[in-house]
């Protein structure tokens, strides 16, 4: 008896009931994604046609879209295998990663995260200079609320030629460093980015993240998967806390340590990009102990496609993610449980580049319950099923289903 929770990140199925506030009502990402396959705006030498995800639709994701909006997207509606599934959407403030995570582990965060302005410079005139000082760096460039790729193409061969990192935000609560890997340093990088860490505790910022990229011109420069998010610990005892108090074996895939801090995280597995991600998955639950814990963050949709509001892209990482369902599904064990979901939206079809404020899916399989998941108001019930299944204590906030 096992439990796996496989996050796809990003993954929302229609706007939350508080939307409107995020200025997201009306986003949907799996929706719009099956809209623009189906009219033919998706169609690339990589895939074309429909979205085709029969495996994530037998589990009951086109009818987890319907109860999240009241309507099921095209290509999604063929019939649900005898399957559990609903929706769920956040009680936690904000649209990021760790507010996400944390809420499905059972803990919702209980404050504002904040915030960097829409100036520029848009960081404080003090964290600058505490960084440049504490960092021995000549200054920062950028400064500002960036998208990644276009900050690194606009500041990458300066940053090569001064040694001066790039610093960049977004709407989420993050402080961004991007620096070449090899003639900056991938160590140098992530050792300010522990400094950038401990200076902006104070100010509630949810993530440092290192991002560390290749190349020699604007033309070629491309992030790599040495990606390092630096992240406060969540507010209270997760899942993961609960698992390793009790002696349980934990694997973690992914990002999944990053977010929660290294915190009860067990042994974390990476891989570059989603498939490779899922090969680690495979091999992570493998080696997995009766009674343990796999939970895994697939990082593509909402990094590479989502942000870049890439929908071909998007619904081919879907795809490929679709069909590779069966490989793990039979590899589950008597007993086994698995929940597939989401941690908030990042809509391709959305305005500007930033995450979506969206309800999540939740596909279980299987379970012994003939009772339906239905819609959830909060993500914490996730964590709280897997915790009554691996039978730990029932020290989390959330109703299982």
């Amino acid at each position: 008896m096992r439990a796996l929770i496989l996050v796809m990140d990003s993954v929302g199925i229609g706007g939350a009931p508080d939307a409107a506030r995020y200025d997201d009502e009306g986003a949907d990402t799996v929706g719009h994604i099956a809209e623009a396959c189906t009219a033919g705006h998706a169609d690339s030498n990589v895939r074309e046609g429909p979205l085709r995800i029969p495996n994530l639709v037998a589990l009951g994701l086109g009818e987890a879209c319907r109860l999240a909006t009241g309507r099921v997207p095209p290509g999604l509606e063929a019939q649900v295998q005898h399957r559990q599934f609903g929706c769920a959407s956040e009680i936690s403030k904000g649209k990021d990663t760790p507010s996400g995570h944390w809420e499905i582990a059972g803990v919702p965060v209980p404050f504002d995260w904040g915030y960097f302005p829409r100036t520029r410079p848009c960081f404080p005139a003090e964290l600058t200079k505490g960084l440049c000082e504490q960092a021995g760096l000549p200054g920062i460039l950028g400064d500002c609320h960036a998208s990644g790729t276009e900050i690194i193409a606009e500041f990458g061969e300066r940053h090569m030629q001064t040694g001066m990192p790039i610093c960049y935000t977004s709407a989420d609560s993050v402080f961004q460093i991007a620096a070449h890997e090899e003639t900056f340093g991938l160590e140098r990088l992530y050792g300010i980015c522990a400094i950038a860490r401990r200076l902006i505790d104070p100010l509630k910022i949810g993530r440092v993240i290192a991002r560390p990229f290749a190349g020699t011109t604007a033309r070629d420069f491309k992030r790599t998967a040495h990606r390092r998010d630096f992240s406060v610990p969540p507010p209270g005892s997760t899942i993961l806390d609960l698992a390793t108090s009790a002696g349980r074996d934990i694997v973690t895939i992914g990002k999944i340590d990053d977010i929660f801090a290294h915190r009860g995280t067990g042994r974390n597995m990476r891989g570059d990009g989603n498939m490779a991600l899922f090969d680690a998955t495979l091999k992570g639950l493998a080696s997995l102990a009766d009674e343990g814990l796999l939970f895994a963050n697939f990082i593509d949709f909402d990094t590479l496609h989502g942000h870049r509001r890439d929908v071909t892209g998007y619904a081919a990482a879907l795809e490929a993610f679709d069909e590779r369902l069966p490989e793990l599904l039979s590899c589950l064990r008597s007993g086994d449980l698995l929940i597939v979901t989401a941690d908030h939206g990042c809509d391709p079809t959305w305005s500007g580049t930033d995450h979506t404020r969206e309800q999540v899916p939740i596909l279980a399989w299987p379970t012994q319950s003939s009772s339906p998941i239905g819609k959830r108001t909060g993500f914490a019930d996730i964590g709280a099923t897997a915790a009554r299944h691996l039978g730990l204590p029932a020290a989390l906030r959330g109703a299982h289903f």
